[in-house]
Parts: C-alpha cells; sequence; structure tokens
C-alpha cells in the first residue's frame, strides 16, 4: 500500500473535519487579537505537514497534527520573546527607524515616534512581526525564513506593503 497517499488523504479530511478545533486550540494558547494568528500557525503546519516525504504510515493523525500545532506555536512564542529590548535600546531603534522611514538624520519629536509606534502596532500581525524583525531586532530575511518557514521573497513583500501601509497612516493623519 502507497502510505504517503493515505497519509495524505487522512491528514486532507482530518484538517477538513478539524479546522475549527485546531483554531480554537491554537486561539486558546496563544495571546492574539487578530483571529488570523491562528489560521497562520495552522496553515504553516499543513503545509510542512503535506510537503514532508515519509512513506511511513501515521497512527494517530490527530496526535500528529496537534502536536505538530503545539510545536508551532511554541516555536511562534519564542520568536515573540526574543523581540522584548532593554527600553533604551528600543527608544534609539524608534529614532533609528524614523530617520530610515524619512531619509534624513533630524531629531524627531516624541510625538512623531508615538505615532509612528501607535501604527506600527495597528498594523496586521504579520506586517508588525517583520518591521519589527528586520528593522528594530537586526534579523535578516534568510533568519526570518529559516526559524518560520516563510519565503524570503514573501517576508520582503510583507516588509514592503507595512512600510506603504505605515506611509499611507502617517500620512492620513498628517492631513488632519
Amino acid at each position: 500500500m502507497n502510505w504517503e497517499r493515505e497519509n495524505q488523504k487522512q491528514l486532507s479530511d482530518f484538517f477538513t473535519d478539524e479546522y475549527q478545533a485546531l483554531k480554537g486550540y491554537v486561539n486558546s494558547r496563544i495571546d492574539s487579537t487578530v483571529e488570523s494568528e491562528a489560521e497562520d500557525i495552522i496553515q504553516d503546519v499543513a503545509l510542512k505537514l503535506f510537503s514532508r516525504f515519509d512513506p511511513s504510515p501515521i497512527d494517530n493523525i490527530a496526535g500528529f497534527v496537534y502536536r505538530s500545532v503545539k510545536n508551532r506555536i511554541i516555536d511562534v512564542m519564542r520568536t515573540k520573546k526574543k523581540r522584548i529590548s532593554e527600553e533604551n535600546h528600543v527608544e534609539n531603534l524608534w529614532t533609528e527607524f524614523a530617520e530610515l522611514f524619512y531619509g534624513n538624520t533630524v531629531e524627531y519629536s516624541e510625538n512623531l515616534k508615538n505615532k509612528l509606534k501607535h501604527h506600527i502596532r495597528r498594523l496586521k500581525p504579520m506586517y508588525r512581526d517583520i518591521i519589527i524583525a528586520v528593522d528594530f531586532e537586526g534579523y535578516t530575511y534568510r533568519e526570518i525564513a529559516e526559524q518560520t518557514g516563510i519565503s524570503p521573497g514573501t517576508l520582503m513583500s510583507r516588509r514592503h506593503r507595512a512600510v506603504s501601509l505605515l506611509v499611507k497612516h502617517l500620512e492620513t493623519e498628517k492631513l488632519k
């Protein structure tokens, strides 16, 4: 019997039948205000499980999937913990980011830094996380890709979109 094909079918059936339960499980384990983060985790796990090549049978599909989801949640939580830095260092990074964002080295007011923080916090998690990881924590796209399984091109695209949204929000606020 072709175990790989059987595994694929069982996984497909499981994800179809249990998607909402998986989403509830992820939401109960993470501190997230946006439902899409749970869906991102489930989709990441599904992609990895469907793309893996292992001809041996999976005996307990539910246990296998839930263990995989739990491991992915742990990975996500670890990367979030790494993002916490000392307050002075973070303030310096805000200034550096504002300089990069606006293209000069003029001192920026606390008001502008606060607006920038506010708008970054309001971004969707996938956009906010890439801005923080690249611009504040100094991660390369390759390092992030290795940890998350998301391609560097997708990460670059997300960062570009995040910066575009920030510009749009700040320009809109300036017109008020």
